[in-house]
């Protein structure tokens, strides 16, 4: 199998002709394979390449750190599915055959994921004209069945997406989600990069994980041309990304508790949320790091005075944080909600390809940051943070002591910022190259694919969020639930919309 794919490091550039061009029934073997021998799917893409579509497929083997890349080329517009033996394909094959026209032959699933027009002129394998949540449902008949369908528009301020449950009484037995209501072309946007508008479309791939998408962006230009990041620079982008995780953990656990009516924690977290995305604007002015993460460092730096009121407002900050939630944990009323409900087993969290907090719920030790290193992450020893049920409960646990971590991980890096500058010159990219560059954004693990023509600019840049592997998560988590479970469920998984529409 090591034959069959080209291995590399996290962010390490090939030469496009590097990458190995397999036959069809040679690229399906090394999938099938990798995947026998405990690798996963980060991502699967199609573009085009001289007339034709080829499919890449980006592998990552957790244990040893490797990546493995290649590449098969399409004579026609069909493929045979994989999904059947390989679930968690299902949703890029589908991606692939919308945006490709490719005929995805024995998917058992075969709808449209963003609703959105074909990459290729003329090419589609839908009837009609895309439109957002215009499509046939599966449901479930029997005496006594009855649909409920949620969205897309919600209370709140809330992005659109579509839930339709396939009910009897309370009990659920199918949750079908529709996404794809905001979907903004950004991959294609992305063509003919990097410009001066690049870096503000990256930061705005999920507008919650400024930092994650940025980090990604960054380690991939910076792979493609050669820049060498200063210490300091790389110190700081890890203090972004944990600040990132430790706003949005808080704010999560808060949410669930409000979901459980559990007002105390609640009520403390909205604020202390706050908190910590006020220490993220003190690094650049913006509460989500707008502006800080470019190619070859940051463009914003620290002065000592700044380092000392960062330190005093985070450890205020982490201390509230751990006296109000812990108010959950010694509340029996609220593990007992908690508790078995919103189920994944190990099992099926490995067959789908979950990452993130939702896969290490499931006991999957599974996190970008520690086995697939970079940057300051190269020299920080990040612990990864488990819980065994794949429950609701677990999910906060997760969130819990991964806040704990991140918080001390800050602290350490404020104490000891090398004394480098913070940027350094990007040379241009290198033509007809490829790298793929991951990152641990708070959700988990980010994959974004970067891949230049003969004259240097970008020919196709793939984005993979953490939530387009784990939106099926949540659809089987309901099943044989209450369908009164699912706020809690939806919230402990927390996932986003706008990442997964792109």
């Amino acid at each position: 199998m090591a034959g069959e794919l080209l291995l590399l490091r996290n962010a390490q550039p090939a030469r496009l002709a590097d990458v190995p061009l397999l036959s069809i029934p040679l690229f399906r073997t090394a999938i099938l394979d990798a995947v026998w021998n405990e690798w996963r799917v980060s991502t699967l893409f199609g573009r085009e390449a001289d007339g034709h579509v080829e499919l890449v497929v980006v592998m990552a083997n957790d244990g040893a750190g490797q990546l493995g890349i290649a590449r098969t080329r399409l004579a026609g517009d069909e493929f045979l599915s994989l999904t059947p033996e390989c679930p968690q394909l299902h949703l890029f094959e589908r991606e692939i055959a919308e945006q490709y026209g490719i005929r995805m032959t024995g998917h058992p699933w075969m709808k449209r994921v963003r609703f959105q027009q074909p990459l290729r002129l003329g090419a589609s394998v839908f009837e009609g004209a895309p439109v957002a949540g215009v499509t046939d449902f599966f449901r479930v008949e029997g005496e006594e069945v009855h649909e409920v369908a949620v969205g897309p528009v919600h209370a709140g301020v809330i992005e659109p997406g579509h839930f339709r449950f396939q009910c009897h009484g309370e009990r659920v037995f199918h949750l079908e989600i529709a996404l794809g209501y905001q979907h903004r072309g950004l991959e294609r946007a992305l063509i003919g990069g990097p410009q001066k508008k690049t870096p503000y479309y990256l930061e705005t791939v999920a507008g919650d994980t400024t930092i994650g998408h940025m980090l990604a962006y960054c380690h991939a230009v910076e792979g493609l041309s050669g820049a060498r990041v200063p210490a300091r620079a790389q110190a700081l982008r890890g203090i972004a990304l944990e600040l990132e995780r430790l706003a949005n953990h808080t704010g999560d656990l808060g949410a669930l508790s409000g979901d459980v009516a559990f007002l105390p924690t609640a009520s403390y977290c909205g604020r202390i949320r706050g908190d910590y995305l006020n220490l993220s604007a003190e690094l650049c002015g913006s509460r989500f790091g707008r502006g800080l993460l470019r190619p070859g460092g940051v463009l914003f730096n620290l002065t000592d005075d700044r380092i000392a009121t960062l330190i005093e407002r985070l450890d205020n900050a982490t201390r509230d944080a751990v006296e109000s939630i812990a108010l959950l944990w010694s509340t029996p009323t609220v593990t007992e909600r908690f508790e078995n409900t919103g189920v994944i087993e190990p099992e099926l969290a490995e067959e789908i390809g979950m990452v993130g907090v939702a896969a290490r719920a499931c006991g999957r030790a599974i996190d970008v940051r520690h086995d697939f290193p970079t940057g300051v992450y190269r020299f920080a020893n990040v612990p990864v943070m488990t819980a065994h049920y794949g429950d609701v409960n677990s999910r906060a646990s997760v969130r819990w002591l991964e806040l704990e971590r991140s918080a001390d991980f800050v602290r350490e890096q404020l104490q000891a910022l090398p004394a480098t500058p913070v940027r350094a010159t990007v040379p241009p990219l290198a033509a007809d190259t490829l790298v793929a560059s991951l990152t641990e954004g708070w959700r988990g693990e980010i994959c974004h694919v970067a891949i230049t023509g003969s004259d240097g600019t970008l020919s196709r840049y793939k984005i993979t969020d953490p939530s387009f592997h784990n939106w099926f998560g949540l659809a089987l988590a309901l099943r044989d639930g209450e369908i009164s479970d699912f706020p809690l469920c939806n919230k402990s998984f927390n996932l986003s919309y706008c990442g997964h529409d792109l």
